[in-house]
């Protein structure tokens, strides 16, 4: 089986594959510090459910990490991605000045994925972005095994920034 033929798994970043609980309290405060936010990613440690499930799924399908994260934090994303030793993928990332929700985001690069290819399933763990998906008929894995952030599930939501 040719690669083009593989369907795809799609995963999200934040709270899926990424525990971003140490860098929740730049977004408690007022204003929220994005920069810091993004900056601190590269020492999110991993979410071991999603990890497994990510190299679980590449042995069926090409991995497709899409995430609303912003095109400047690329080389930190790729470079944590290595340093857990996920499968190589595409990333699909947010412009820098798109503001947009993300189950609105998210949902146009599935709907652009999915008139090449299958896509098999989205595993993230924004609920917004879940139903979405699931409405337009994709199957979802819900990502529930990191701690929720209100703080985080608003920023998603208001701000469009991850």
């Amino acid at each position: 089986m040719t690669s083009d033929a593989r369907p795809l798994a799609v995963f999200d970043l934040d709270g899926t594959l990424a525990d971003t609980a140490h860098r929740q309290r730049f977004l408690e405060r007022k204003p929220r510090d994005w920069d810091g936010f993004f900056a601190a990613a590269p020492d999110d440690p991993p979410l071991a459910e999603g990890v497994a499930l990510a190299r679980e799924s590449a042995e069926e399908c090409e991995i497709v990490y899409l995430t609303g994260r912003p095109e400047r934090c690329r080389a930190d994303t790729l470079a944590w991605l290595a340093a857990q030793g996920l499968p190589d993928g595409r990333l699909h990332m947010r412009r820098d000045d798109d503001r947009r929700p993300a189950r609105r985001t998210k949902l146009e690069i599935l709907r652009r994925l999915a008139r090449g290819r299958t896509v098999r399933r989205l595993v993230d763990d924004d609920e917004l972005v879940c139903d979405e998906a699931e409405h337009a008929g994709f199957t979802v894995v819900r990502a529930r095994w990191a701690s929720a952030s209100a703080a985080l599930k608003d920023a998603q939501e208001r701000e469009g920034r991850t």
